[in-house]
């Protein structure tokens, strides 16, 4: 029985190339893409949607709670995370928010096959580098600042240090500007940090934002 795949990618570029990696294998059928959040909620089927390929980042709304979104609407679909961010970054997060999946869009030519058909006979999937990392981290007890954070937290980190103000923070995330701030000062207290300045030199030295 062929895998149907789900493309929820910003790029049309980066969805045409997906496409052309998965042509070629006839047991994987791409049956429907996605440029945004909202166009994957008008389209998104799950009768016949598998596995959902999802970049992290989409113009209406952080991967992460399209993560959740999907994980509470259709909890039968696998999710598998596509970004260009290094993994080191992102997929402890992802994996804890429900994907089975993470793959950098800069390997997936050669990882995402591999990848689909691990998540579908049951298993997770990262590259061996990173579950080599993850082992390390993990056994020495390493910890990053920002993996301190809540989901919430990260992204209005993410926000802050591409510059976004309070206001339009408030207004992507339908929140007050005073919980922002709330959060804000959060943010700076759980990773010892001074200002919005700190938050955009650590994402830069640790490539949480492009």
């Amino acid at each position: 029985m062929a895998t149907n795949v789900f493309l929820v990618d910003d790029h049309e570029l980066m969805r045409e190339g997906l496409k052309t990696v998965l042509k070629n294998h006839q047991e994987i059928v791409v049956v429907g893409e996605a440029g945004s959040f909202a166009d994957m909620v008008a389209r998104l089927k799950s009768d016949e949607v598998d596995v959902v390929i999802l970049d992290i980042n989409l113009p209406d709304k952080s991967g992460l709670e399209v993560l959740k979104y999907i994980r509470q609407e259709y909890p039968d679909i696998r999710i598998l995370v596509l970004s260009m961010h290094p993994e080191e970054r992102f997929a402890v997060r992802v994996l804890r928010g429900g994907a089975l999946g993470y793959v950098n869009k800069q390997t997936a030519a050669r990882e995402l096959i591999i990848a689909i058909e691990r998540i579908m006979n049951g298993g997770r999937y990262l590259s061996a580098e990173m579950t080599d990392q993850l082992v390390f981290e993990y056994g020495g007890k390493k910890e990053l600042l920002h993996q301190r954070l809540t989901d919430r937290e990260f992204e209005i980190l993410r926000m802050i240090a591409m510059g976004h103000p309070a206001g339009q923070i408030a207004n992507d995330l339908s929140l007050s500007v005073h919980t922002v701030n709330t959060y804000r000062a959060r943010i700076l207290e759980k990773m010892n940090l001074k200002s919005n300045a700190d938050i955009i030199r650590y994402a830069l030295d640790h490539s949480l934002i492009d």
